[in-house]
């Protein structure tokens, strides 16, 4: 190997190692801002966990209960501990979101041109807000109906049949709230992904519209795996998921015509 093809290796090996020293820079913020969203977490666990009762609470008044006398157990000695550890990375992560966010916008940012990060921007905000969306509807209306369901199948004991009564695990509960609001928080970044597909010209409007009974069939399978198996979650789940489709092909037209006016507005300016 000549001492040309030596240079030529080492010239571009440097902008790699500068990558990787701020990638690794980067992650550390991005860690360090995590276990701190952690332990603030796990120190108001209970306080989290018992906001995250309000929607059993709600459900039990529908049912006719005493919604402030709900019970939750825990069978295991350790349980509640791992769970107040659930809640703290779950948490933690939602806390520590800006902080990564950001860390991902700057080590990103450099590498694109200034009209890649005015339309790269929208996607970094818009990705939380439609995730917290779909949060505040898990919590305020879906969690609720998905309870109420279950709370609908106890029995009384009354006229000689048995007593069957709903008492969660602190545990099985959490399970089945966290895995709604990461269901329908995933399921509401269908536009931004939808968006971003189009934007990098791998679909299209017309595209995204012709594929509709395919997207309405894996609506309901995708609403099969990722929520408890029962009808409401799935309709629950399916339904939102087809709405969101629909608003992801306006989304994509709105953005195709805006490109088009940008092209023709470039075409005028441009000398003949």
């Amino acid at each position: 190997m000549s001492k040309r093809d030596d240079s030529e290796i080492e010239s571009s090996s440097a902008p790699l190692i500068d990558h990787l020293i701020e990638l690794r820079k980067r992650l550390i913020w991005s860690i360090v801002g995590f276990f701190i969203a952690f332990l603030i977490c796990f120190y108001f666990a209970k306080p989290i966990f018992n906001f995250l009762v309000v929607p059993y609470q709600t459900a039990t008044y529908w049912a006719g209960m005493d919604g402030d006398q709900v019970r939750l157990i825990y069978t295991a000695p350790q349980e509640f501990f791992f769970t107040q550890v659930k809640i703290a990375a779950f948490g933690g992560f939602f806390l520590a979101f800006p902080v990564i966010a950001t860390q991902i916008y700057r080590f990103v940012a450099p590498g694109l041109y200034r009209n890649e990060r005015s339309a790269f921007l929208p996607y970094l905000v818009a990705t939380p807000l439609l995730f917290f969306l779909g949060a505040a509807l898990v919590y305020y209306f879906f969690t609720p109906m998905v309870m109420w369901f279950f709370l609908s199948m106890q029995q009384s004991g009354a006229g000689g049949e048995a007593s069957i009564e709903l008492l969660p695990k602190v545990s099985e509960y959490l399970s089945l709230i966290m895995t709604l609001i990461f269901a329908f928080g995933l399921v509401f970044q269908l536009p931004v992904v939808a968006t971003l597909l189009v934007r990098a010209g791998l679909t299209s409007s017309k595209g995204l519209a012709s594929k509709r009974k395919y997207a309405i069939v894996l609506a309901f399978v995708a609403a099969a795996i990722l929520t408890p198996p029962d009808p409401l979650s799935q309709i629950g789940l399916a339904l939102p998921t087809i709405i969101l489709y629909e608003i992801s092909i306006l989304a994509a037209r709105m953005i195709e015509k805006k490109k088009a006016e940008e092209t023709a507005e470039r075409e005028a300016e441009t000398p003949a």
